[in-house]
């Protein structure tokens, strides 16, 4: 007899996509800079869409954005943005494409300052994943004090399109948060 395995309740159902993504990546913690700026522009542009869509666009994303080097996107002109916003493959919003690229200059100043981008994200959860005890949908905030506080902390240093909820988003993303429920197979693998 074989045994179901409990999932957190958001993931589509029969969705290989989105259960790889919950069964692999969310939630595990991230410290590699080039994956943690990928996150960042891929959150940025989930706002206000599903990250489903998202899922569906990231490869189309990771090559519009050259594999998410900060360096080179700091370095986009007018004409990567014309580029971009002829991109069918991404999300084409003027205001989020720049705001990619703005937040790849001040994510280059973060890495100066700090030395890595990581030093400085995961200082915000005190250099390891808060682990929450949800057991439902509903138990889910928008954002958490962190988020708010780190999201105060990057509209002062200039990044845009990272308000509390997104970064909260990204938080959960990158594993500074183990946000699956109690009863997800996720959960304590995440926790060990």
């Amino acid at each position: 007899m074989s045994k179901v395995l409990r999932r957190c309740p958001w993931p589509i159902e029969h969705d290989p996509l989105y259960l790889k993504y919950h069964d692999e990546e969310w939630g595990v913690p991230v410290h590699d800079d080039r994956k943690i700026y990928e996150f960042l522009v891929l959150e940025s542009f989930q706002a206000g869409l599903s990250w489903r869509t998202i899922l569906a666009k990231r490869d189309n994303f990771r090559d519009a954005f050259d594999n998410f080097d900060a360096r080179k996107v700091a370095r986009y002109t007018a004409r990567d943005v014309r580029r971009l916003m002829n991109d069918a493959g991404i999300v084409r919003n003027r205001q989020k494409i720049e705001a990619a690229i703005n937040n790849a200059k001040r994510f280059l100043e973060v890495q100066k300052e700090f030395g890595t981008f990581s030093k400085y994200m995961w200082s915000w959860v005190d250099g390891k994943p808060i682990h929450h005890r949800f057991n439902d949908l509903k138990d889910y905030p928008a954002y958490t004090e962190e988020a708010l506080a780190w999201a105060k902390d990057l509209k002062k240093r200039g990044f845009k399109f990272l308000g509390p909820t997104v970064v909260y988003a990204h938080m959960q993303a990158v594993g500074m948060v183990n946000d699956h429920t109690v009863d997800c197979f996720r959960y304590k693998k995440l926790r060990a």
